[in-house]
């Protein structure tokens, strides 16, 4: 069996997406990868179209382990996020294949479910606390949401991460940026942050009760003592988890972190590669490992960052933002299916135009996602829908300080 033919398909049914068809010489046979880094997708695409896949044309698909490993070290300059997004939207393809070749869905190749369902958590976000508590209360009377994380509109700020336009002047700034296909600026200032976050969830215990597990997303936005301090601030409150507190460049500095709080503690969406993983894992300076399978090298670096977790009585809880597609999430909950360290499974729903180009993938029912058993991932690529949707030149936010200085989005 060998790769004939590998199609790198981007398109926006809503937001943009990197997809990977691996054609092999057995008829009918191919499997699909998603490769979408959000904000630089055609950086992808053309490593991609240009670099990788004139490497691969006639090589074995069976050999996945063989081609991650040639594809990591060859390149000698190795790692990064466009090049390992790449690589991981290529082993989801090769292990899409492997599975449908044997007729199994892929975690029964990964060694069989330890559970039959993945608890997930769902985003909430609202303009003062009142709204967070009903968006909250909606997920969990009309979706049996079990646990949620909330976000909320800042004083002093504009557009904080985790929210969207609150005022006219906002929808302005946002709709005005979208015109010019350029990043949304946002204003961003800690004081109010680590006043407003912890009476936001004095509101929502003394709301919502003990029985919802609640969430906070940090977004590598603080210093290690003022993560030190919104930290203890939050233990009374009972966050399964909170997210990334600090930037990935700083993780030694967990070991501050960690000596002052017990909250537990999540990190790792921004990781490319197992090593980024070792101190944080090894130390037990976090509770929850969060990487991207689709940026930290597929489904191969996946199983082994689980591993190296497992014996440090680390969880996962892998990324699942909407700029992931069907496909990276179907890889999600396939790998969470498999392992025994599995903690929570990040999820957010896509439009349905994004089911039209991306067929097959999770559901969601009663706080808790499921998977076809459809052989391999149980997704597909509709090539002629996502010709229907061409790319649009879209970033992320870009974040200043009320000083006009750039800081962590």
């Amino acid at each position: 069996m060998k790769i004939i033919d590998i199609r790198v398909i981007v398109s926006c049914p809503g937001r943009n997406f990197v997809f990977v068809k691996i054609i092999t010489d057995q008829p009918g046979l191919y499997g699909v990868g998603d490769a979408t880094l959000n904000g630089r997708e055609l950086a992808v695409a053309e490593a991609l179209d240009k670099h990788i896949a004139p490497l691969l044309i006639g090589c074995d698909p069976d050999k996945i382990e063989d081609t991650w490993q040639y594809l990591f070290r060859g390149t000698y300059w190795r790692g990064g996020p466009v090049l390992m997004t790449a690589l991981s939207g290529i082993d989801m393809a090769l292990w899409d294949i492997k599975g449908k070749r044997a007729g199994m869905p892929l975690y029964s190749l990964l060694g069989g479910k330890c559970r039959e369902k993945i608890l997930i958590y769902r985003h909430v976000f609202g303009r003062d606390f009142a709204e967070v508590e009903d968006r909250a209360r909606q997920q969990m009377e009309e979706r049996k949401i079990k646990a949620i994380r909330v976000q909320v509109a800042l004083p002093e700020c504009l557009m904080p991460y985790g929210t969207r336009p609150i005022n006219d002047k906002e929808k302005e700034i946002w709709d005005e940026a979208h015109r010019n296909q350029l990043p949304v600026e946002t204003v961003w200032e800690p004081t109010p942050y680590l006043r407003t976050i912890p009476q936001l969830f004095d509101h929502l215990r003394n709301k919502l009760g003990e029985e919802v597990e609640l969430l906070h997303d940090v977004h590598e936005r603080l210093s290690p003592i003022e993560a030190i301090q919104l930290a203890r601030t939050l233990e009374p409150y009972r966050l399964f988890f909170l997210e990334d507190p600090i930037p990935p460049e700083h993780k030694e500095n967990f070991r501050l972190i960690r000596s002052h709080c017990s909250i537990p503690l999540a990190m790792g969406e921004l990781f490319h590669t197992k090593w980024e993983c070792l101190t944080l894992i090894e130390e037990q300076l976090i509770d929850f490992i969060r990487c991207d399978l689709a940026h930290v090298g597929g489904i191969t670096e996946a199983r082994k960052i689980a591993v190296l977790a497992e014996s440090h009585y680390v969880k996962t809880a892998w990324h699942g933002p909407p700029d992931i597609s069907p496909i990276a999430h179907a890889a999600n909950i396939h790998v969470d299916l498999a392992i025994p360290n599995f903690g929570i499974q990040e999820w957010t729903d896509h439009k349905e135009m994004v089911h039209e180009v991306c067929p097959g993938g999770p559901t969601v029912k009663e706080g808790y996602a499921s998977i076809s058993e459809k052989s391999g991932l149980g997704c597909d690529i509709n090539e002629k829908a996502a010709k229907k949707y061409p790319y649009k030149r879209n970033y992320l936010p870009i974040t200043r300080r009320k000083d006009g200085s750039v800081h962590d989005w």
